[in-house]
């Protein structure tokens, strides 16, 4: 039996690079949930899915759709409405389509929360979307060029993390 493989313990810390946060997620954005949620199932063997709904802060539709699979969780989105082109921007309209949108990093604590944000204050990025959900989560997007997808940034607060918690596992 080969060498389990030996993983990295080095700290997190997104103040000095956006690539040093706890990575823990996958997205995708897509035109059709029940299509795409039918494509993890038949091509990835991802089953189990917690669901999650509500309206955007700008008036327009979230559903999204969350899975773990290891220590890897699993998202797909579907936005439509005010506020919605942050989510499907890059998914084009018409035929099904299912587009990477981000990679997930977990915030720990405020002072990581910090970090990012003077890094982001830095240059070289953008913050393209920022939200609070008061008792739930604090999260952002940050666009980093050359990357062909968003950085998305989690600080989930006592109902956010155990809502990840909840989250089923594959």
């Amino acid at each position: 039996m080969p060498e389990p493989m030996t993983r990295s313990d080095a700290p997190h810390d997104p103040a000095g690079g956006l690539l040093r946060a706890e990575q823990f997620q996958v997205a995708y954005a897509t035109n059709d949930m029940q299509r795409a949620l039918a494509v993890f199932r038949e091509n990835f063997g991802i089953r189990a899915f917690r669901e999650l709904e509500g309206a955007l802060p700008q008036g327009g539709h979230m559903h999204a759709c969350f899975a773990w699979v290891g220590s890897i969780m699993y998202e797909l989105m579907h936005a439509s409405g005010p506020g919605a082109e942050i989510f499907m921007e890059r998914v084009p309209v018409g035929d099904f389509a299912l587009v990477h949108h981000h990679l997930g990093f977990l915030i720990h604590d405020e002072a990581e929360w910090q970090g990012l944000k003077r890094r982001v204050e830095q240059g070289g990025c953008t913050l393209a979307y920022e939200n609070h959900t008061p008792g739930f989560i604090r999260y952002c997007f940050v666009k980093s060029p050359p990357l062909a997808h968003y950085l998305e940034y989690l600080f989930p607060e006592p109902a956010g993390m155990a809502f990840f918690n909840d989250v089923p596992r594959n």
